[in-house]
């Protein structure tokens, strides 16, 4: 059974670059997705701010049916019937109401404040999905690179296995004539069933990988793909040096998006203090009224009308120091900020140095083993020649066959690494969205 990507493309396939994979994913990762509806709340979030300082109207109504009224008690005097004080129940059956009220905030530093705040916290939110794509790049490279250098190793397998599948029946044809040893045949049925398992290991290690690409994307798992990109790509200009490192990247979102809690943060404490200020607002209303009994909805009823303007201060005078400490608690707040601040350009400077260092020691090693598999290449074909000659052993040949094996997939190990370290360098500096261009 072969790999889809042992084939041609077949039609339905979906071809990938690494550029288009990452595009692919920036519209349809779920991730992204949400980060985008976030966004977009947060600009609601803005107009619900700014709507408390802008004019509020309202049209109300009541209707009241009283069931037990109010008494109101007379002097015994007034009561030319008898004894004993009049008693006299006050009201009427019925109380209708209907108005327009209007309200306008003439100041409010709070207002303010929590308008700067609202706008703060939309940036907040558009740095947070820029951190996501962030991740999502970094993700999806992860993922694509690991798949390719599968294919490479599959084929590197398939290689080998077409060896000892020749070499089975050469020595087949040669048991049959009594010139080798059924042992010598079982070795070769061995090592190729050795090799047959590790391909179809890598097999499902193939399109586990796939899937988890997918996922990254966001694509549906249905979908078939074929890579074109090759393992060799170039992400890196330039090979990066120790003094490159020096520096935080302060273009990562995940530095941005502290800064901006930090703002936030600023925000509160000042909208917290501003509670000590005075609030102004002006208000109106104009109503009409009826009273009346026998009946709801009495036709015959009279509506009086009522109006008044006016305006309305609160002078906070004493919360008992609450204000005052939700003040510290953002003071404390702050103080952690600053120091996650210091924490990240510590982690970015270590995320750098070991980026940079693993390029270093994986470009060296990549050096090293394509000599070490030209090495174990030219062993085997020597090894190959001497056996066919009758001068080296059956064993000879498989150790120089497993040494080859070995030495490519050390190679392609290193070549993941390389790639790995390059997107964890990209990660740091805060430059991962150059693969998207």
């Amino acid at each position: 059974m072969k790999p889809a990507f042992a084939q041609q493309p077949a039609t339905g396939v979906q071809e990938l670059t690494l550029q288009e994979s990452i595009t692919y994913a920036l519209e349809h990762n779920e991730d992204i997705r949400k980060a985008s509806l976030d966004e977009i709340g947060s600009q609601y979030q803005v107009k619900e701010a700014r709507a408390a300082g802008l004019p509020q109207v309202d049209i109300k109504g009541t209707a009241v049916r009283t069931l037990e009224k109010q008494r109101m008690v007379l002097p015994a005097e007034l009561n030319k019937e008898g004894t004993g004080p009049v008693i006299l129940p006050i009201g009427s059956d019925y109380n209708m109401q209907g108005g327009l009220s209007v309200s306008q905030l003439l100041f409010s530093q709070s207002y303010f404040v929590g308008l700067k705040a609202a706008k703060s916290a939309e940036d907040l939110y558009r740095i947070r999905k820029e951190m996501t794509e962030e991740q999502v790049i970094y993700n999806v490279g992860s993922a694509y690179y690991q798949v390719l250098q599968t294919q490479e190793q599959f084929h590197n397998i398939n290689a080998n296995l077409d060896k000892l599948t020749k070499l089975e029946r050469i020595l087949q044809l040669q048991y049959e004539n009594d010139l080798v040893k059924k042992v010598d045949v079982n070795r070769i049925k061995v090592s190729k069933i050795n090799l047959e398992n590790q391909k179809q290991n890598l097999l499902t290690a193939y399109e586990q990988q796939q899937n988890v690409l997918k996922f990254f994307m966001g694509m549906p798992l249905e979908q078939a793909i074929a890579l074109t990109g090759s393992a060799d790509d170039v992400l890196l200009p330039q090979q990066p040096t120790l003094a490159d490192a020096a520096a935080p990247a302060q273009g990562r979102a995940q530095y941005q998006v502290l800064q901006k809690q930090k703002e936030l943060r600023s925000l509160e404490k000042e909208s917290i203090k501003s509670g000590y200020y005075p609030t102004l607002s002006a208000f109106g209303s104009y109503n009409y009224q009826s009273q009346y009994n026998d009946k709801l909805f009495n036709q015959e009823a009279m509506w009086f009308p009522n109006a008044q303007v006016g305006l309305q201060l609160n002078i906070p005078v004493f919360d008992g120091l609450r204000k005052r400490a939700q003040v510290q608690q953002r003071e404390v707040e702050l103080q952690k900020l600053d120091v996650d601040i210091q924490q990240y350009n510590k982690n970015t400077q270590v995320e750098l140095t070991n980026a940079i260092a693993q390029l270093q020691n994986s470009q060296n090693s990549i050096v090293a083993q394509e000599e070490n598999v030209k090495l174990a290449q030219e062993v085997y074909d020597t090894t190959n020649e001497l056996y066919k000659e009758g001068l080296s052993p059956l064993t000879d040949l498989l150790n120089a066959e497993t040494s080859l094996r070995e030495a490519q997939t050390n190679l392609n190990n290193e070549r993941l690494k390389y790639k790995l370290a390059q997107l964890n360098y990209l990660q740091a500096t805060g430059e991962l969205e150059s693969l998207t261009k």
